[in-house]
């Protein structure tokens, strides 16, 4: 069995089933990359990260750092495929006055140039686990590293780096993929329904490189289809969350149908 919705199937938001689909897409995001990283940069998981001044660890989802090859960086994306157009924020670094922090992987002293972050519930919703996710996002853009947030929650408060009176004003949504680029230091947000594929995205490496473009639903499409969620979702049942009239008509069409 195939997943049956377009795009993110809502039912995987059930907290039971979420860590499982968290940490696997993420091993499969890390594989989509890795061919096209070689030989310059490499995708790590989990990878133990500290920043100077600072005695606490802080782990992105997936981290792209530049390794020590002295081969030059090939663009092997060049005419595969396009990333959608996102809608573009222009950001101030002049607004955040904290001292500038350097971040590095101290075991092989590769630099961070850009953290993947896969959202969890305790990253939206107030408490310990939002308090340190906002944390160690502040430290990654101090550190000039790029950051790419992918939010594949519709319930919670949103994490991006931009006034809500923009954010409020983009079109209606309800998931979020957000890429903070270093330079030029701007925001660009994908936007898109329960309706809709996830996007193509255009992902930052350093500055002297092309962006590779990264296609988020063949990624999810491949974490579900070699998941278990065939058996564990419950399609039978409502999705979690509140859902509107639309949504829920749209939800019942496509169990139907599938």
């Amino acid at each position: 069995m195939s997943c049956p919705f377009p795009g993110m199937d809502p039912y995987l938001e059930r907290r039971a089933l979420w860590p499982d689909f968290h940490d696997s897409f993420i091993a499969y995001l890390r594989e989509a990359l890795q061919p096209f990283l070689r030989p310059r940069y490499a995708a790590l998981t989990q990878d133990r990260l500290f920043v100077v001044q600072h005695e606490r660890p802080i782990r992105p989802d997936v981290s792209i750092i530049e390794t020590r090859s002295n081969k030059p960086f090939v663009d092997s994306t060049a005419g595969a495929m396009v990333a959608d157009k996102p809608v573009v924020v222009e950001l101030l670094r002049e607004e955040f006055r904290q001292p500038y922090l350097s971040i590095i992987e101290p075991a092989e002293g590769n630099r961070v140039v850009t953290a993947i972050e896969v959202l969890s519930p305790d990253n939206k919703h107030p408490g310990t686990g939002r308090t340190n996710y906002l944390a160690k996002q502040e430290e990654l853009w101090l550190g000039h590293t790029n950051i790419v947030e992918i939010d594949l929650l519709r319930k919670g408060e949103t994490v991006v780096r931009i006034p809500a009176e923009q954010l409020q004003a983009l079109p209606e949504r309800r998931y979020l993929v957000s890429v903070t680029r270093n330079l030029p230091t701007r925001c660009e947000l994908y936007g898109f329904s329960m309706m809709q594929r996830l996007p193509r995205i255009s992902l930052p490496l350093a500055s002297d490189d092309n962006d590779i473009p990264l296609d988020l639903q063949q990624v999810f499409t491949k974490c579900w289809n070699s998941g278990p969620y065939p058996e564990l979702l419950h399609y039978e049942e409502q999705p979690p969350g509140e859902l509107t009239d639309e949504e829920i008509l749209f939800c019942r069409e496509i169990v139907a149908t599938k």
